[in-house]
């Protein structure tokens, strides 16, 4: 089942077990430019997710074999693929552990359609955007963490950092702004590409996977410091 357009050429894989909302959804995806793919169950969802064909992942929570939550491991586990969850309205927890796996961020349903257009456009962005503006440099470093800007990889004393590229562009926003207090709004901008809103907690949970994920210092102290209801900084060394 799919359809193709020539706007944005973008390939998507819809995972979500009801069929008909499928075929809409990739009759309505397909009017915006997106090429779009589905299958119906999860272990089906996470081959096609690691076929390296797609540039972006529909994951739907409630599937039959294998449900979204355990399928965003297993693609986790060998791929950074954008993931955008579909979860039940109003089910926090749902959200909250979806991020926490390594979703790129959450769309409960029902949604507005052109609200997951803008959604999906958002996070094709993030990866899209050029992170190297002309004459600066390709690293950014701090303490024992480098970036490398050009192929968005990242090392903590010399060991490969496994960041999704959500991960990544809140990591980057936080050390090019050491020392420097970030809102939750400005940051949900810069690395989510859209606005925060009501009870939305996605940039709260990139941040505290960035947190996990690079953990302490070598001397114990804390490298990202959270202003309640304000934002984040990373504290400048020494």
């Amino acid at each position: 089942m799919e359809q193709t357009m020539s706007k944005t050429n973008a390939k998507l894989l819809l995972i979500d077990d009801d069929i008909e909302l499928c075929e809409l959804l990739v009759e309505y995806l397909a009017t915006e430019g997106f090429t779009v793919s589905a299958v119906h169950d999860g272990e089906a969802g996470v081959d096609a997710a690691l076929s390296g064909m797609h540039d972006l992942v529909l994951l739907d929570v409630t599937l039959p074999k294998l449900n979204g939550f355990d399928a965003l491991k297993q693609i986790r586990q060998q791929s950074d693929i954008p993931v955008l969850m579909l979860t039940a309205r109003g089910d926090d927890v749902d959200r909250i552990i979806g991020l926490e796996i390594g979703a790129d961020d959450y769309l409960p349903k029902p949604y507005n359609h052109r609200e997951l257009v803008a959604r999906i456009k958002a996070i094709l962005r993030r990866g899209r955007t050029p992170l190297i503006p002309e004459g600066t440099s390709r690293t950014l470093q701090i303490d024992d963490i480098a970036l490398n800007l050009a192929n968005r990889e990242a090392a903590i004393s010399g060991e490969p950092l496994e960041l999704t590229a959500t991960e990544f562009l809140v990591l980057k926003t936080l050390i090019e702004k050491a020392g420097e207090l970030i809102s939750r709004d400005d940051l949900t901008q810069i690395a989510l590409n859209r606005k925060l809103t009501l009870y939305d907690r996605a940039i709260d949970m990139h941040v505290s996977n960035v947190r996990k994920k690079i953990g302490t210092r070598p001397d114990g102290s804390l490298r990202i410091k959270t202003v309640r209801g304000s934002g984040y900084f990373y504290i400048l060394p020494g």
